[in-house]
């Protein structure tokens, strides 16, 4: 971060949390807002919202500053969960503390929250609320949140990728993917099944420029299976593609565009069920 102030782009919030584990009093590092530190690129098919470098402030990513951890302890979590872990699930963090400290140096090395946030940082900010999501109980949506930790610490892996070409950062992008494929979709039916509420969730990103809301979630359970569920065994292929694609059919059972399914949104979902329609004619015969 650089020594001026109108360099600057965070800052330490006047917010106090407390951890609910070993009660370090910390405060949370922000994005300034405007100025110029974010300029909007191109929206993916995994509804991520790119950035183009500042002349003034380079590369910023949003995505790592979203999850709290505690400095000392490394627990992790979305901002409004932090002061919500139950009893059992704080019994169950404690015992884990020192496999989620080394688990997390094995993949993100040399990181200290109590400095200023990195990229390398914030892909293990992602990986710890992923991992901490297991404290949880059912009523805080979990299988979701751990979904959408997953997908986060993927496209930080990427950027990774690009900064230091060659350690692999790429491999465990798709790694993280392959992992959000499986909490997607096992969200989606735990939340069908009654095992497991969506209510817990405010806010479904994927990113944190735009809400997506639930029909983001559905879109996202296709893309990721078409994309990341079986790829070698022709019926299990079949099957997964014909579950993708009943899945992304309920978003144009919902209603025209709106604010949280924008026409840009609609045409990314169209385009996909196109796509996965026409791997199922032309190599299963399936209309």
């Amino acid at each position: 971060m650089a020594d001026s102030q109108d360099l600057k782009v965070t800052f330490l919030s006047k917010k106090e949390f407390k951890c609910p584990l070993c009660e370090t009093d910390f405060r949370k590092e922000e994005l300034f807002s405007g100025g110029g530190r974010l300029i909007a690129g191109a929206l993916t098919e995994e509804l991520h919202r790119l950035y183009e470098p500042s002349l003034k402030y380079g590369v910023v990513f949003p995505l790592v500053y979203q999850a709290i951890v505690c400095p000392e302890c490394w627990f992790s979590s979305m901002e409004n969960d932090f002061m919500q872990l139950p009893s059992d699930g704080k019994a169950k963090a404690r015992k884990d503390y020192d496999g989620r400290i080394n688990d997390t140096n094995l993949i993100f090395p040399n990181i200290d929250f109590h400095e200023n946030r990195t990229l390398m940082a914030g892909a293990a900010s992602q990986y710890l609320a992923l991992r901490c999501y297991d404290y949880f109980n059912k009523d805080a949506s979990p299988t979701i949140k751990q979904g959408l930790s997953s997908l986060r610490c993927a496209w930080l892996l990427d950027e990774l990728s690009v900064k230091f070409p060659g350690q692999h950062y790429d491999w465990l992008g798709t790694l993280f993917r392959k992992k959000a494929h499986y909490l997607y979709n096992e969200a989606l039916s735990r939340e069908q099944s009654g095992k497991e509420t969506l209510s817990g969730i405010k806010a479904f990103g994927p990113d944190t420029d735009k809400n997506y809301s639930y029909e983001g979630m559905l879109y996202l359970c296709a893309y990721l299976r078409y994309k990341h569920g079986p790829a070698h065994n022709e019926e299990q292929r079949k099957t997964s593609l014909e579950d993708a694609r009943r899945t992304i059919a309920k978003l144009f059972g919902m209603g025209k565009s709106s604010k949280d399914k924008p026409g840009a949104f609609l045409e990314i979902a169209r385009k996909l069920y196109d796509t996965i329609n026409k791997e199922l004619t032309e190599n299963f015969g399936v209309q």
